[in-house]
């Protein structure tokens, strides 16, 4: 059973996408951004993490999969700016504001995907500042980018063997009709979904939690293994131990994953303050658990029922060739 789940994770799209970074990494090997001082920025995380001040300035972009974009015009525009909002929160920081670049074929088309995009500017308090429209384009595309600021960092570059990884989402949602999404977002009162992701820059501020990522469209097992990469690390991922929807019914653990929730965090959390750590997500309803442990193998091997199987030795296969200098 688990050499089918880990077979079905090494052939998904979600995690094989995550590959293309590695034309970017190819490019900037051995380049780095410097901020005040001359303080090196690491190429490879959520967000580029500038040093600015006492702090730094956060920025990330993400594009629109077409076919999503396509299917689902006005939930595209929504999670375009979640996606950045999200990227912003996994690293401790908080988000000033979100600019866009949207192509589409007319002006109806394009409809659609404001509305989204406005939908979660106000849900989420984050005001779009600019961008780039355009209704003259042979085709429909859509990315968003969005800068933040944060006073201590949570890096992929940080966790460490003996680390307890941690993994929060929110399972108050329902699965998208068509694409692997699990929307916990759209529909909830604002101030819980405000709420909820303080929860990330609060553990970072108090020193609880530094490393970690949030989950993407690589889903828990594609999100794991960047994290592991860029740390130079391995783990072992119980796979019973994932926080699972139990209502919904034909969401196989391979298939759950896989998915892109709209509310999901994993973290590498030293153990004298993993239990804080599970508590500040249990308060918020948010459901949390230790999913595994990280070692210094650097390979993700899955575990259920008594039974190991390696699904990645990055050490032999780079994900997506930003390596941090333990794995060099």
């Amino acid at each position: 059973m688990l050499a089918g789940v880990a077979a079905q994770l090494r052939g998904a799209l979600g995690i094989l996408a995550k590959r293309d970074v590695q034309i970017p990494a190819r490019h900037l090997s051995g380049k780095s951004a410097t901020g005040a001082a001359d303080r090196p920025a690491a190429l490879g995380d959520d967000c580029a993490a500038i040093p600015d001040g006492d702090g730094y300035l956060l920025l990330a972009a993400e594009g629109i999969w077409p076919a999503f974009l396509e299917g689902d015009p006005r939930f595209a525009g929504y999670s375009a700016v979640m996606v950045n909002i999200s990227d912003i929160y996994a690293m401790g920081g908080r988000p000033i504001a979100v600019v866009d670049v949207v192509w589409g074929t007319s002006a109806g088309a394009l409809e659609p995907v404001w509305e989204g995009m406005v939908a979660a500017s106000r849900a989420y308090g984050v005001p779009i500042v600019g961008g780039h429209t355009s209704a003259r384009s042979p085709y429909n595309a859509l990315a968003v980018a969005i800068a933040g600021r944060a006073r201590r960092l949570i890096t992929s570059f940080a966790a460490r063997p003996g680390d307890v990884l941690v993994a929060a989402i929110d399972l108050r949602g329902k699965m998208h009709a068509e694409h692997p999404f699990w929307d916990a977002s759209t529909g909830t009162d604002p101030a819980r979904l405000r709420g909820d992701l303080e929860v990330l820059p609060a553990l970072a501020e108090a020193g609880l939690c530094d490393a970690g990522k949030d989950i993407s469209m690589g889903g828990v097992a594609g999100t794991l293994l960047m994290l592991l990469e860029t740390s130079g690390a391995g783990a072992v991922l119980d796979l019973a131990a994932v926080p699972r929807p139990g209502d919904v019914r034909d969401l196989s653990i391979a298939r759950w994953l896989l998915a892109f929730p709209s509310y999901g965090f994993l973290l590498s959390v030293r153990p004298d303050a993993a239990g804080e750590v599970l508590s500040a997500f249990a308060r918020r309803g948010i459901a949390s658990a230790a999913v595994g442990a990280v070692d210094g193998s650097r390979r993700l091997t899955l575990e259920a029922a008594g039974e190991r199987q390696t699904l990645w030795d990055l050490a032999a296969e780079p994900l997506t060739g930003f390596a941090g200098e333990g794995a060099r």
